[in-house]
């Protein structure tokens, strides 16, 4: 079964004001939009998710704040992007209560390319572009310039809610999310704070 991205409604900030192991697997089926400064849209369904939590040994923020970190410590609805390997950018949504660090990671996106004047007819559907947190930020064209980015409508980035259809579609499927362990870590690894819609062939690993 194919979980279509359609327009819904954007996300509030306080929508993100949660534990971050409660807001990964709700934003599975959510939509990601990107506004790039040409004008073009790239929409894409949110469909793999890992939380990061105070406490967390592989969380960013769990030795103390840093000039890197400091977002996590900012209010819910923001952007926290890194860099990794000196090479790519991963792209995290603060959640929880001011003060409180904590994100989650979009891990992959079932892609959609918009055309500016949004076409839908003339969408490309794409599987593996973004199966991934670093292929995510290059389909995306999303890097450092995006950190601590307030998820707002008609901006660079912003988040939509499920579509009434996705969220028919996840209700009337018992498995339709897979939750599991975080990939490519060395602490934390118990943890099964990673989320997956189980039948999409964007997800990065299974």
């Amino acid at each position: 079964m194919q979980f279509i991205s359609e327009p819904a409604p954007a996300i509030a900030p306080d929508w993100f004001a949660r534990p971050s192991t409660q807001v990964a697997p709700d934003l599975l089926g959510c939509t990601l939009v990107r506004q790039l400064p040409s004008g073009a849209v790239i929409r894409g369904l949110i469909v793999e998710t890992e939380a990061y939590a105070p406490g967390d040994p592989a969380c960013h923020a769990y030795r103390r704040q840093t000039q890197r970190n400091a977002v996590m410590f900012g209010p819910a609805g923001l952007t926290y992007v890194y860099l990794i390997y000196g090479i790519y950018h991963c792209l995290n949504l603060v959640t929880d209560g001011d003060g409180v660090p904590s994100a989650v990671l979009l891990r992959a996106l079932q892609l959609e390319a918009v055309s500016a004047g949004g076409d839908r007819a003339a969408t490309q559907k794409l599987d593996r572009v973004a199966a991934g947190p670093g292929k995510l930020c290059r389909a995306l064209q999303i890097d450092q310039t995006l950190n601590a980015h307030a998820l707002r409508p008609n901006t660079a980035l912003w988040v939509e809610h499920r579509s009434p259809d996705c969220d028919r579609a996840l209700a009337q499927m018992p498995d339709a999310i897979t939750q599991t362990t975080r990939i490519g870590l060395t602490q934390g690894v118990e943890l099964p704070w990673r989320w997956y819609l189980t039948q999409s062939k964007a997800v990065s690993k299974r």
